[in-house]
């Protein structure tokens, strides 16, 4: 950062002095960290190779289409156990590959069990003393904490899917649930979904969990600080006992724990964790001497350059729709989300958020939970929020894939 922002905006130096964070007095030199010189990890060889974990050539060409040329960590050392048939815990920050991780072996499982099916079908019509082992139909029940998670699982699973025959639904809301609930009866091969919606078709008597052999919990300790525990536990409770388990999850405390006991079966475990996030980004804070020029000092920083791609953080939906229609109102390509948006607009914004149509890209902590946005320069804590470890998964959009990036938090 240059000397002549530090003069303009009176950034913070590191002195022994409080701050209030979520109603509590705290030093303001936990917002204040200097990354490495550089973000890169350490060098890592993985020991094997996408062609080589023995994946059907479809799979393949859709993994080498999207330009994957070896495997991340988490990606290495997970895929050989979830192929087995083995139960698996994943331990990993955000933005290292475990989507992929889950999903390729999923897809995999799924596509030889159908090619066997079909085989199977038309051997029989050959061949009416043909005697084959009957094939269950493989089908993958994913739950994540938040819509927009959710909704980018469904997203890369179409793309290492197609011209493969595999279909999924996603069961999230502040979307039609009637046309969830016909999808659900066409029984597709994944299901990716939300808690509470999830609970509703259960109770509705369209989704029957006994159905699926395989289930992922994803971004579990996340699910259980969001409120969604029980949520869980009743889920586990009507899953078939003969399936294969893959739990994720950044942490694992006592909550966690009490799940992951109920869930998985002498799994393998894996863990790719390399430090927290926060160590992995440029942090500092923005002194506001006048609130009623806050916002002039917002504008100043969005229009230095490198401010590229910026997400800024609010406290409420209401003062994020209120700071959204000022910086649009200023000239600027911002849209936000948060609990009063459509499901569409929400998806519709972080779409052009991603394709760089914004610059600006406003939420409130809905946005820091899971959500994996490529080349976030900055990240901008406009409110501060309740608690540091809500500062520090929404620091971690950013400075993700070992790019360095910014956080930014007003006081």
């Amino acid at each position: 950062m240059s000397n002549n922002f530090r003069g303009n905006f009176r950034v913070g130096r590191r002195r022994r002095q409080g701050g209030n964070f979520g109603g509590n007095r705290l030093d303001i030199n936990r917002f204040i960290h200097k990354a490495a010189d550089t973000c890169v990890a350490e060098s890592y060889t993985p020991r094997n190779s996408f062609e080589g974990f023995g994946f059907c050539p479809e799979v393949v060409r859709n993994i080498t289409k999207k330009g994957y040329a070896s495997p991340t960590p988490i990606q290495d050392q997970s895929i050989p156990a979830i192929l087995e048939g083995k139960d698996l815990i994943g331990l990993a920050n955000t933005g290292t590959g475990k989507t992929a991780a889950f999903l390729l072996p999923m897809i995999d499982k799924v596509f030889k069990n159908k090619r066997n099916q079909n085989f199977s079908s038309a051997t029989r019509k050959r061949n009416q003393n043909f005697s084959s082992t009957s094939y269950r139909s493989e089908r993958v029940f994913i739950v994540t904490p938040t819509r927009e998670l959710a909704q980018q699982i469904n997203e890369e699973l179409r793309f290492f899917a197609q011209n493969l025959g595999i279909y999924s639904t996603l069961l999230i809301g502040g979307a039609n649930l009637n046309r969830q609930a016909q999808e659900l009866y066409r029984n597709p091969h994944f299901v990716i979904g939300t808690p509470g919606r999830i609970r509703d078709l259960i109770n509705r008597k369209c989704l029957n969990l006994s159905n699926f052999g395989n289930v992922i919990l994803d971004e579990v300790d996340l699910m259980v600080d969001i409120g969604f525990i029980r949520d869980v536990e009743f889920f586990i409770s009507l899953l078939s006992r003969e399936r294969q388990s893959l739990f994720f999850s950044a942490t694992i405390s006592a909550k966690v724990n009490h799940i992951l006991q109920s869930f998985v079966k002498n799994p393998v475990t894996v863990s790719v964790k390399t430090g927290e996030t926060a160590d992995l980004v440029d942090q500092d804070v923005v002194r506001v001497m006048d609130k009623n020029k806050k916002v002039d000092q917002l504008h100043q920083l969005l229009i230095q350059k490198g401010f590229d791609k910026v997400l800024i953080f609010g406290a409420t939906k209401w003062n994020v729709e209120r700071l959204t229609k000022e910086l649009v109102n200023r000239g600027f390509r911002a849209a936000a989300i948060h609990g009063n948006k459509t499901q569409g607009a929400r998806l519709r914004a972080v779409q052009e958020f991603k394709q760089g149509l914004l610059q600006v890209l406003l939420a409130t902590d809905v946005a820091s939970r899971g959500l994996d946005i490529p080349n976030v320069t900055h990240v901008i804590n406009y409110e501060i929020p309740k608690t540091y470890e809500d500062y520090t998964h929404r620091i971690g959009r950013t400075g993700r894939a070992n790019n360095k990036g910014t956080a930014l938090t007003f006081v």
